[in-house]
């Protein structure tokens, strides 16, 4: 039997709060997406002001980062590349995504789910999603 380690709700909701709360003091609005081990959707929020295409893109990032074991950063900077790298596409699913902001969540060495940030530059979207990590009291990965 293999069992699943994923993150709960109240993990989740812990995570958005958080970065809802920093982005709000920095007087700036984004989109939160968490995923389970999934990737699927657990907690999410839109905050007034932030970019309605953010919608998808955290999502999206989450997704990835879930899926790919890596931050979305790491998978941008493979595909771009300029000797090594490949179409997006190759991952095989329009959902991939290549904008850093989305850091996996680990728990004893496996994934258990992600956070995404989207809507301001990509360093400041992955340094946002790693404080939602951290109020789950794990270290992003």
């Amino acid at each position: 039997m293999i069992s699943n380690l994923t993150l709960d709700y109240d993990e989740a909701r812990r995570a958005v709060d958080t970065v809802v709360a920093e982005a709000s003091r920095l007087g700036k609005a984004v989109v939160i997406a968490v995923a389970d081990s999934h990737g699927e959707l657990l907690a999410f929020a839109r905050m007034d002001g932030a970019p309605l295409s953010s919608t998808a893109i955290a999502m999206n990032k989450a997704w990835t980062a879930v899926r790919a074991g890596k931050p979305t950063a790491e998978v941008g900077r493979k595909v771009r590349d300029p000797e090594q790298g490949f179409d997006i596409s190759y991952y095989g699913d329009a959902r991939f995504c290549g904008w850093g902001g989305g850091v996996p969540v680990r728990r004893d060495g496996r994934i258990a789910g992600a956070v995404a940030v989207s809507g301001l530059s990509q360093e400041e979207d992955a340094q946002l999603a790693a404080l939602g990590v951290t109020a789950m009291g794990t270290a992003a990965a």
